[in-house]
């Protein structure tokens, strides 16, 4: 029995020097090198080849290396019956509460402005937001979500929340379903994504979204690039529909440079840094889910392949 761990253009070695400190009796393999591939039985994966998940005949589980999952789900060869998983670890919650903390921060604040300043060396003040008139709308409340609303909501924001399923959390607005999309956005200025992908939720942050917010809103999109239809938002901005946003995720990643957005003085970009997964938190729930996988248990945090996560 082995474990393999899957990734292009990432070096995967601090991974399973982290997995062998955990336990050294794990057999963990790097591919391509795999010496029989029979005996993989779990699999991590991160930006994976396509064709290859079906090579492996005694494959019962797939972890992502990371929150998301539609890397996974979009994969063809991945067999129909082995198990798929998310690795969410409590650094990783910390990580992007605290991203959309200082990106929230930096938008009342102005910092991008006076940044810009500083290049050009010119003295002016530009008055702040107040959080009262700042209310916040959070796109999905799963465990990021749920760390970033309580995180905020300790900050003295006023924070609401749009997902599947209504929500119960201390202090926070829960809107739920299609019919209370619409309330939910009225009563949002700054919008955060962090929904799963799914087809439901694909281009979800369009222009006839960004018109419901309390004119002119913030976008922070942490959650996938496909999420945002690009164009609309390059539109929003120009019509001041949108006054800014925050992207950590994008369609093309590296985002080509010749890109647009990059040219774009209200719009932030960092390289999908938001979260990132410490190999030694990870390889705590990763053996603890291949564990589980070889007993035929219930994984932590398994998705729903038809609900996607």
């Amino acid at each position: 029995m082995s474990l393999l761990l899957i990734a292009k253009n990432r070096d995967l070695s601090s991974l399973k020097k982290a997995l062998l400190e955990k336990d050294p009796n794990l057999d963990v393999e790097i591919w391509p090198r795999v010496e029989n591939k029979e005996r993989v039985n779990f699999a991590v994966c991160w930006n994976h080849p396509k064709h290859v998940l079906d090579s492996y005949p005694n494959l019962r589980a797939v972890s992502s290396l990371g929150a998301g999952v539609n890397h996974l789900l979009d994969d063809e060869a991945l067999p129909e019956n082995a198990k798929i998983c998310r690795l969410i670890t409590g650094s990783l919650k910390d990580q992007m509460a605290e991203y959309i903390l200082n990106a929230i921060t930096n938008y009342r604040l102005h910092i991008s402005k006076y940044t810009d300043q500083k290049r050009t060396g010119k003295w002016e003040p530009h008055s702040s937001i107040p959080k009262k008139h700042a209310p916040i709308g959070i796109m999905g409340l799963g465990e990021m979500g749920t760390s970033v609303a309580t995180l905020l909501l300790q900050h003295g924001y006023k924070v609401n929340s749009w997902s599947r399923s209504r929500k119960s959390i201390d202090g926070l607005q829960s809107f739920a379903g299609k019919e209370e999309l619409s309330d939910f956005l009225q009563e949002t200025k700054i919008l955060i994504n962090l929904l799963p992908l799914t087809d439901e939720t694909d281009g979800i942050l369009d222009l006839e979204l960004f018109k419901q917010l309390k004119n002119p809103g913030y976008l922070i999109n942490v959650g996938r690039g496909t999420h945002l239809v690009e164009e609309d938002l390059i539109y929003a901005l120009d019509t001041e529909q949108l006054e800014g946003a925050c992207l950590d995720v994008f369609v093309t990643e590296p985002l080509p440079e010749n890109h647009p957005f990059w040219n774009r003085e209200n719009i932030m970009i960092t390289p999908h840094i938001a979260a990132i997964t410490p190999a030694r938190e990870a390889a705590e729930v990763i053996v603890e889910n291949y564990k589980r996988a070889l007993s035929g248990m219930e994984l932590m945090f398994e998705v729903d392949r038809e609900k996607g996560y």
